[in-house]
């Protein structure tokens, strides 16, 4: 092998330098702290000071770590994802997530993918059993596997209004449904609903990096045939995606206040929903919209400050 060749390999191999995000969050937040960023990066979360050397955490607060690439991080970039973060108080409603500040510091080359997968571990809502594409476990009788590849984007699948969904799905989802998915993110939901039995699910979401994630997990979970994605917000949706089964949306109360009344129409009637995103400040509002659209809520769980809805269409 010419040096040349030796060269060009060693230059397609090197790892790539990377840049840490740092935020001191409160601990009922973390996590949706460390989506918010993830959404945004297409980063690996993980939580816990990073070292011996950083500052401990003060009472009732934790750190949020996300690692991008270096190529990724720009003035511009850093203000964008600032201003993103800064965001979640009027959001949420909740005064404690005012004035957040990131800190961002360069690191050396790492495999970050790799190294992410040493540390989570798979977990269990219901019958679903969240795996990594790698785990050899054989699922126990009754059980459903649900391929995750953990930190890819938009987090790991922990969240306590995922885990929520998750949950709910499992009792709503019927064999040959088809099913909508507003907000799609991973594609998780959509995905386990076609575990679950659904015949389809077409899933959307704003995010650009969303569609080839959502795809992906839909192959490994084989159920790709079965789902169709799309990039966009609502104005995606054409006057034939109407009369679905099922319809889930995991997002942010107002954006679920707002599209109610639509999210209601894509229905059938005596159509089924599962809707979660709704932090505690927001769960009346949100419940009277969806009431109001005439979506007739059956079930409301709470998992610390998170509400999900579930119910149908009148």
């Amino acid at each position: 092998m010419s040096r040349s060749e030796v060269a060009k390999m060693s230059e397609s191999t090197a790892l790539p330098g990377w840049t840490e995000i740092l935020v001191l969050a409160p601990l009922e937040w973390l996590e949706l702290v460390g989506e918010q960023i993830c959404s945004a990066t297409c980063a690996s979360v993980a939580y816990g000071p990073p070292s011996l050397g950083t500052p401990k955490a003060r009472a009732g607060c934790d750190y949020v770590r996300a690692y991008v690439i270096d190529s990724m991080d720009t003035a511009a970039w850093r203000a964008a994802l600032q201003a993103r973060v800064a965001a979640l108080a009027s959001l949420t409603g909740a005064p404690e997530l005012a004035g957040l500040e990131l800190r961002f510091r360069r690191l050396p080359p790492e495999d970050y993918a790799r190294s992410w997968e040493k540390v989570w571990r798979p977990f269990r809502v219901g019958r679903l059993a969240v795996l990594r594409p790698t785990d050899s476990r054989t699922p126990r009788p009754g059980e459903i596997d649900l391929r995750l590849e953990p930190g890819a984007v938009f987090g790991t699948g922990r969240h306590a209004t995922t885990r929520l969904c998750l949950g709910l799905l499992q009792r709503s989802v019927r064999a040959g449904d088809r099913v909508l998915d507003a907000g799609t993110g991973t594609g998780l939901l959509a995905v386990a609903a076609c575990k679950l039995g659904a015949r389809s699910a077409l899933g959307f979401d704003i995010d650009p990096a969303s569609v080839p994630h959502a795809r992906h997990l839909a192959a490994s979970n084989g159920c790709l045939e079965r789902t169709t994605w799309r990039c966009g917000g609502f104005e995606v949706l054409t006057r034939e995606d109407r009369s679905f089964d099922g319809v889930i949306a995991n997002i942010y109360s107002d954006i679920l206040q707002a599209h109610a009344q639509e999210l209601g129409e894509r229905l059938r009637p005596e159509g089924w929903f599962v809707f979660s995103g709704v932090p505690e400040a927001h769960a009346l509002a949100t419940r009277a919209a969806f009431e109001s659209a005439g979506l007739r809520v059956s079930e409301e769980l709470v998992r610390g400050r998170w509400h999900a809805f579930a119910g149908r269409a009148c």
